[in-house]
């Protein structure tokens, strides 16, 4: 099985996915299941085709990446984890404005906090989420007022079957008026 782990950048998904990635190795009740940072990956193995100076980012390799995780169970995280195969999908959203705070605090720049405030507000991952796997298999989970052992317990959740899909039900476009 491979749950990803998805959501703009700023919605938590690495401290989760931390916490969850504990609980798997700790807990024999749980399913044992490896967790890849995809992004720790990318840039451990050059998996990206240049540098994108303007946005101070990498440009992920996509087939590098998904040659890579060929065969791999687990769950993957990345705001990049939807485009690859996937059984679940975990979406993390959080309220722009606070999504912003989050990546301002974090050191990102004011245009890459608002742009990234902007996307969270259009649904962007999560369209693109339901667009490749279907509604029956995303979990939508809204970070804005939980905190990271709540985030965690919502994507054990996800992992173990617990919840039911739940893609369309955070709704962030107030934001955009």
């Amino acid at each position: 099985m491979r749950v990803a782990v998805t959501g703009t950048p700023g919605t938590g998904k690495t401290t989760a996915a931390d916490l969850l990635e504990g609980r798997l190795a700790e807990d024999d009740s749980l399913p044992d299941l490896e967790v890849v940072h995809l992004n720790r990956v990318l840039e451990r193995e050059g998996l990206y085709t240049e540098v994108d100076a303007e946005r101070e980012s990498k440009v992920a390799d996509l087939d590098a990446l998904a040659e890579w995780l060929e065969g791999r169970e687990g769950v993957v995280e990345s705001h990049l984890a939807h485009h690859f195969e996937a059984d679940r999908v975990a979406v993390l959203r959080c309220e722009p404005e606070r999504l912003e705070e989050r990546l301002l605090e974090r050191g990102e720049t004011e245009a890459k906090a608002a742009e990234n405030a902007e996307s969270e507000a259009l649904d962007v991952v999560l369209s693109e989420a339901v667009e490749e796997h279907g509604l029956e298999s995303v979990y939508e989970i809204d970070t804005t007022d939980r905190d990271p052992d709540g985030v965690a317990d919502a994507l054990e959740a996800v992992v173990t079957g617990d919840r039911e899909p739940s893609a369309g039900e955070v709704d962030f476009m107030g934001y955009l008026t």
